[in-house]
Formats: C-alpha cells, sequence, structure tokens
C-alpha cells in the first residue's frame, strides 16, 4: 500500500481545485449553446492545440501506452510512430481545410452536407455510441487507479465500510468532478481544463521517468535489465512480424495499412473527439495548425508514456520480508507484507487478483496473468517522494478525467447538433439547445458509467477501445476519404458503404478469436475459422476488413448511382473548396513546412534511436 503523506494528499486537493475551477471560472462566458458546444469558435490555436495534446495523453491512453511498454517494449512505439504522426500530418493538411471551410459543426455534419441526412444519422448514432464506450473505458481506467493505489482505503477501513465498493465510488466521484467542469464551461472549460492537465502529465511523470532512468543507468542499463528473451523489446522494428509472446505478432501489411492508414487515420482523421479542438478555433489557418502541434508532440512522446512500462518490468519484484533487529535487549520483528498478487508479478507490474480470494489469476499454463495497465501508477509509486507523489498521482488522474471530458464534449455536440436539432427540434430557440447540450452531459455520463463496468469484460481498458475503433471508426474513415477526395461518391454509396463496412466488422469479429480466448466477447460467437497471436492483430485485422468492405461497396454503388453535380461540391470534396487561407510570404512558416520538419524528426528518431 502506498504512503500517501500529508503533502501529497494537498498536493492532489490543489490540483483537483484548480481543474474543476475552470467551469466555474468560464460560466458566465458560456451563454449561449454555440459557446457551451463550440467554444465560440473562438479558442485561441495554441490553446486548441495543447488542449489536444492533453487529450491525446488523457483517458486510455496514458495507461494503454505504459501497459503496451511493459508487455512489448519500444515496439508499440509504433502507435506513434506509425498510427498517430502521419495521421495527424494528414489531418492538419488536407482534411482541416475541408471540414472547416464547409461551415460543419462536427464531423457527422460535413458528412450530412457531402451525402445527405441518412448518412449524417447514421455516422452520428454509431460515433456517440464509440464516444460514450471510449468514456467508460476512461473512467474504468481512473477507478482501477483509485484502486491500485489503494487512495479510498484508509477512508473506508475507518468506517467499516465494504472494500467492495471502492471501484463503483472510484467510477462515480471522476464522473461527478467531469460533470461538474462540463456542465458549468462548456467544452471551453474542457479545453482550458485539457491545458492545465497537459502540464501536469508532464511535471508528473518526466521526472519518474528521468528519476528511473538515471537509477538504472540510463539506456544501457535499461537494456542491460531486460532479460534475454525480451531484448527484441530495445528496438521499435526487430521483432514485430514474429508471433510470440514478447512480440506485437504485427506483420508489414498489418503494420502499415491496419494501424498506420486504418486505425491511425480513423483515430486521428474522423473521430470528432479529438478533432472538436480543432472545430473549435476561429479560422482555417488555425485549425490546420492544431494537429500540427499534437503531431510534433507525439515525436517526443514515447520518452513520456511508453519508457514508464519498460522501467516498472525491469524493477526488483517485491516479496513479502522480515526484519529482525535488537533493541534494549528485546527482539522486534518488522514485517513487510506484500500482496500475492505483487509477488507474482514482474517487476513492479503486479498479477491480476481474483476480488474474492485475493489470489493472482493464471492463466492456462499456470502463469500469472499481469496486470500491465497498473505498469506506469506503480512505476509512480516506487520512484516519487512524498509531496512529488502526490504530484505524479495527480497528473495520472488528470490525464484520465481529460479523457472522459473529451469524449463527453463531443457526445454533447454530436447529440444536440446532428440528431436532436436534426430530427427533434429543427427551429427551436437557442436556450432550448443550450439547456438540452446541458442536460445530456448528465445522461451521457450516466452512460459511461456503466459502460465503465461493462470495460472489466472487454480485455480491460485496450479492448474496449480497440473494439470502438474496429467497428465503428475504421468504415467511417472510409466514408470520409470517399467523400473529401472523390467527386463520384454518391450519397447512397456511402450509405450502402457504411452499413456493409460494420457489417464485415461483425463478421470477421464472430469468426476469428485471439490466441488464448474462450469464444464470447473477444469474438468466435460464430465460429472460429482463423486465430490470431493477440487482440491488438485481431482489432487491426478487423478494422482492416471494415475499412476495405466499406470502400469496394461505396465505390460499387456509386458508379450504377448518380452522383451530385460538380457545383453543388463546392467547400465539400477537395480541390473544390472554398479559397484557402492566406499563405505566409516565409516559406519556413506556412503549415507543409512545420509538417516536413515533424516527419523528418519522427524518421531520424527512428533510424538513430528506436
Amino acid at each position: 500500500m502506498p504512503n500517501l503523506s500529508a503533502p501529497d494528499g494537498l498536493v492532489l486537493l490543489i490540483c483537483l481545485f484548480f481543474t474543476t475551477s475552470m467551469g466555474f471560472a468560464l460560466r458566465p462566458f458560456v451563454k449561449t449553446a454555440n459557446a457551451f458546444l463550440l467554444a465560440g469558435r473562438a479558442m485561441p490555436a495554441w490553446v486548441a492545440g495543447l488542449a489536444l495534446i492533453g487529450i491525446t495523453l488523457g483517458g486510455q491512453e496514458l495507461l494503454t501506452m505504459g501497459a503496451l511498454g511493459a508487455h512489448y517494449g519500444l515496439q508499440s512505439a509504433q502507435f506513434y510512430g506509425v498510427g498517430a504522426i502521419p495521421a495527424l500530418l494528414f489531418a492538419g493538411l488536407y482534411m482541416m481545410p475541408v471540414y472547416y471551410g464547409s461551415g460543419a459543426r462536427s464531423t457527422p455534419e460535413y458528412l450530412g452536407l457531402r451525402f445527405g441526412p441518412r448518412t449524417r444519422t447514421l455516422y452520428a448514432v454509431a460515433l456517440a455510441l464509440s464516444m460514450l464506450a471510449t468514456a467508460g473505458a476512461a473512467l474504468y481506467a481512473v477507478a482501477r487507479v483509485v484502486e491500485a493505489l489503494h487512495i479510498f482505503d484508509p477512508l473506508f477501513y475507518a468506517r467499516s465500510w465494504p472494500t467492495t465498493a471502492i471501484l463503483p465510488v472510484a467510477i462515480v466521484l471522476p464522473a461527478l468532478v467531469v460533470l461538474l467542469i462540463v456542465w458549468m464551461g462548456g467544452l471551453t472549460g474542457a479545453l482550458y481544463s485539457q491545458v492545465l492537465e497537459f502540464f501536469l502529465i508532464v511535471a508528473g511523470l518526466l521526472p519518474a521517468v528521468l528519476l528511473g532512468l538515471r537509477h538504472i543507468g540510463g539506456w544501457s542499463g535499461l537494456k542491460a535489465a531486460l532479460p534475454a528473451r525480451m531484448q527484441v523489446q530495445m528496438h521499435a522494428w526487430q521483432g514485430l512480424p514474429h508471433a510470440g509472446p514478447n512480440s506485437m505478432g504485427l506483420g508489414p501489411l498489418t503494420l502499415f495499412l491496419g494501424l498506420g492508414i486504418v486505425l491511425g487515420g480513423s483515430a486521428w482523421c474522423a473521430d470528432f473527439r479529438f478533432l472538436q479542438a480543432a472545430f473549435a478555433v476561429k479560422d482555417t489557418a488555425a485549425a490546420r495548425r492544431v494537429p500540427l502541434y499534437a503531431a510534433a508532440a507525439k515525436v517526443v512522446l514515447p520518452l513520456l508514456l511508453v519508457v514508464p512500462g519498460l522501467l516498472a518490468i525491469t524493477l526488483p519484484t517485491p516479496h513479502t520480508t522480515t526484519f529482525v533487529h535488537i533493541e534494549n535487549g528485546s527482539i522486534y520483528h518488522e514485517i513487510n507484507v506484500v500482496s500475492p498478487a505483487a509477488q507474482a508479478g514482474q517487476g513492479v507490474v503486479p498479477a491480476q487478483a481474483n476480488p474474492a480470494t485475493g489470489q493472482p489469476i493464471r492463466d492456462a499454463a499456470g502463469h500469472p496473468v499481469l496486470d500491465y495497465n497498473l505498469a506506469t501508477p506503480s512505476l509512480l509509486l516506487h520512484y516519487l517522494p512524498s509531496g512529488l507523489l502526490g504530484l505524479g498521482l495527480a497528473a495520472l488522474l488528470a490525464a484520465l478525467m481529460s479523457g472522459v471530458a473529451a469524449g463527453i464534449t463531443a457526445f454533447n455536440t454530436v447529440f444536440t447538433c446532428d440528431l436532436y436539432q436534426t430530427l427533434v427540434r429543427k427551429d427551436a430557440e437557442d436556450a432550448h439547445y443550450l439547456a438540452v447540450a446541458r442536460w445530456t452531459t448528465i445522461a451521457a455520463l450516466a452512460l459511461a458509467v456503466g459502460l465503465a463496468f461493462a470495460a472489466s469484460y472487454l480485455g480491460g481498458v485496450f479492448g474496449l477501445v480497440l473494439l470502438a475503433l474496429s467497428f465503428v471508426n475504421a468504415p467511417l474513415f472510409a466514408t470520409f476519404l470517399a467523400g473529401m477526395f472523390s467527386r463520384r461518391a454518391t450519397s447512397h454509396g456511402a450509405f450502402a458503404g457504411l452499413v456493409a463496412g460494420m457489417a464485415a466488422a461483425a463478421l470477421h469479429y464472430g469468426l476469428t478469436l485471439p490466441a488464448g480466448d474462450r469464444p464470447g466477447v473477444h469474438g468466435g460467437w460464430i465460429a472460429v475459422v482463423h486465430t490470431y497471436p493477440n487482440l491488438i492483430v485481431q482489432g487491426l485485422w478487423t478494422a482492416i476488413f471494415a475499412f476495405a468492405s466499406n470502400l469496394l461497396v461505396t465505390f460499387a454503388v456509386s458508379l450504377v448511382t448518380r452522383p451530385r453535380p460538380v457545383e453543388k461540391l463546392s467547400g465539400l470534396v477537395y480541390g473544390l473548396s472554398s479559397p484557402a487561407a492566406v499563405q505566409s510570404s516565409s516559406w519556413w512558416k506556412r503549415p507543409e513546412a512545420f509538417a516536413a520538419f515533424v516527419l523528418a524528426s519522427a524518421i531520424a528518431i527512428n533510424v538513430f534511436f528506436f
């Protein structure tokens, strides 16, 4: 159990106060539905850029990347190098000018302008469900951290409350904090909170990484501390195609098509949860810069998110110890008790524990199943001293709540603008839509709380997010590409493609299963015709089949249906957009030059460092 001192508790409370105060401070400025849902489209580009970086650090990503780092090492850095940076650069250079230039308030509204209300409604419903799933996953991640760090244990023991209630309480309390921020400040409050959370994350996690590397002897010491069978984890590319227990099993096709194009593109080019920050700025030029800033940050993020997992797995595994000493002729025995799950773990990464018995969960071969999601929290507890530990835990919890807030604010906009205003009341007063948006916040958080409890049955945080991306975001990204870069795509083709893509994802998922799993929530509910090395590879191939099916059906149906006249596509198709923003006379100030620098930096790090 961590020793949270009074300074740690004080730091936690101060950080929580400043995070929640954003909503209260901005309440007087949020008087219209546009201000609540879109921040009045007046957000400075640098604030929106920092907020987007905070969102990408928040929620499930912080725990997931630490978990993947502990499990797969630097191979997991490909989720940035291949899966995020190219997609963010593409979104900033080519997609945001069309999104923003079309006048759409959200990505579903853009599809409505391009393909009509039927496609907009289908997309809005699917996207809303996906955002609720990610918000639920982030809430579950918060609760797991609070439970694992025993933050509420002293209170429950003092009150004789059942410890089984800690997890539900740890889910509901962060949801109430997010409710205060979003109810009071809307998207503006959420974005400014995410900027504050970005600085908290850096201030809280960076000292632990630097202390860990210094203690272990730097990069060479980290490599030497890994067992021989895990040396492949110290290279971001070596061993990726293999299907062994220490490899992600990603072949070249899966890596570049599944992760680089389909999953990366669907997350960073079409997911409104991330893009809402770029929609909130004042003009097209600013909207282009927001994803580019996030891409630049992701060049160095592996140091902050992936390396903690590697450090956690190399530390000595704790065991129950007894220290005997003699004082004034008396013999004293001091016993440091370590839980069975922690003793069965590797490094400071504990094994998953059976809630009923507290004993470690074992696989079919009798090996403990490690709880990789606790790699980063365990590292913080190991290295950070009193006071600084409070800052580290505050950074962790702030990042997780940032992911919840991003999902809820995006859901508010999609539900209010793309479903309620379109299908229920088209011409109500602005005050009515503002009230709907605020009450939607409560409903969305209630649903996210329910999904947080379901996350434990879907492979934890990563399983729930991967499922949402594969079923929803991947086919939707294909629709965006067809609509934004092809004049020939028709509304009938787009709608048929969306349905076909989602059906293909469900069919593939129902016919496949990760190795070692039983048919059920991880697939195989129809029949098991193929087994993948792990959940990651299965999810990527589910996304590939959904994406490809969507594109094939979209263009097949478009060829036999009539397209819209070219003059009606102005501002909706790349190359037929409204006049572009004024470019700077200096080439080095242009977005293209900045994007080239970011891409070159990412390549250089992969070649010379990883």
